[in-house]
């Protein structure tokens, strides 16, 4: 598959608001149709850290009908990957701590899985919590963190690092719709995001994708076997998020192509070339998100 950014023209963006897209009144769920399956999610986080070292930190969760893990990695640097895994349907080991050591730096993990809760997909929702220490500094924290527990780990009230998800990736498997959540700044709320195909054996002449946000339509596209790639910008949260779509291999690569989705934050300084030197600088320091979905379809 090519690139998914080469395929896009900044001629050809549109832009739209959930609140008001005229396709806002009609959702694109149906009772009919069960989402497909998520087998993977993984997150990357920026962490920047006191002594203002950056930390990339990827957190995996998976799961499939056998088996299901996690998997904790620091800068891509294969000697601090921390595996947790098992042959059974939940963690072998829920609870426990880990520490690794790479490039002078000590990595410490700590996690209580004992009583997570799950939706769908193999990351939990509640009820569990992922404490990350690097030098005996708060790194990153993931879940429930009760002040007790934050306090046993922090001696003497040590120094908090800065994180942020950068970006999220998940891949499904199974029918054409797709559903997750998604949240594009950490002042932001969640998003019930759904992404639906519709071809012929639903009598349509021509097959058409949809993809709505809290159960308003923000894209709809026809002909899709001839609009298979393409981009549109729409307004959430009072944020810039282009939203693009790669479906060329549902056509022309059905065995083994996954169709592509990219959701990403952008700070529109492109179109605000008067903003003052200061609020340049603001909007540069902002963290800038994507979400990466990989849909694969059975039929």
């Amino acid at each position: 598959m090519r690139d998914i950014a080469s395929c896009f023209s900044e001629y050809a963006i549109q832009v739209s608001d959930p609140s008001c897209s005229s396709y806002s009144n009609h959702s694109c769920i149906s009772p009919s149709l069960i989402p497909s399956i998520q087998n993977s999610v993984t997150c990357l986080y920026k962490t920047i850290l006191s002594t203002q070292k950056q930390l990339l930190i990827t957190v995996t969760w998976s799961k499939n009908n056998t088996t299901q893990g996690l998997n904790i990695n620091f800068n891509g640097d294969s000697s601090t990957i921390f595996k947790l895994n098992t042959t059974s349907r939940l963690l072998r080991k829920k609870k426990g701590s880990r520490s690794l050591e790479s490039d002078h730096s000590k990595f410490e993990i700590f996690w209580d899985l004992s009583a997570a809760k799950y939706s769908t997909g193999p990351e939990p929702v509640d009820g569990y919590y992922i404490l990350i220490m690097v030098d005996a500094e708060f790194a990153l924290g993931l879940g429930d963190i009760s002040e007790e527990t934050s306090a046993k780990k922090l001696k003497n009230g040590g120094p908090v690092a800065k994180f942020s998800l950068v970006s999220r990736q998940e891949h499904f498997s199974g029918n054409t719709l797709y559903s997750t959540k998604a949240q594009f700044s950490d002042s932001g709320t969640s998003h019930d995001i759904l992404i639906r195909y519709g071809g012929e054996n639903e009598g349509l002449k021509h097959p058409i994708l949809s993809v709505s946000i809290d159960k308003k339509t923000v894209i709809r596209v026809k002909r899709l076997q001839w609009n298979f790639r393409g981009n549109q910008t729409i307004f959430v949260d009072g944020l810039l998020v282009d939203l693009m779509w790669d479906v060329h291999d549902w056509f022309f690569n059905p065995v083994s192509g996954c169709a592509v989705f990219m959701f990403k934050t952008r700070s529109g300084l492109d179109s605000r070339l008067w903003l003052e030197e200061k609020v340049v600088q603001k909007e540069q320091e902002k963290v800038e998100f994507s979400l990466l979905i990989y849909a694969c379809k059975s039929s």
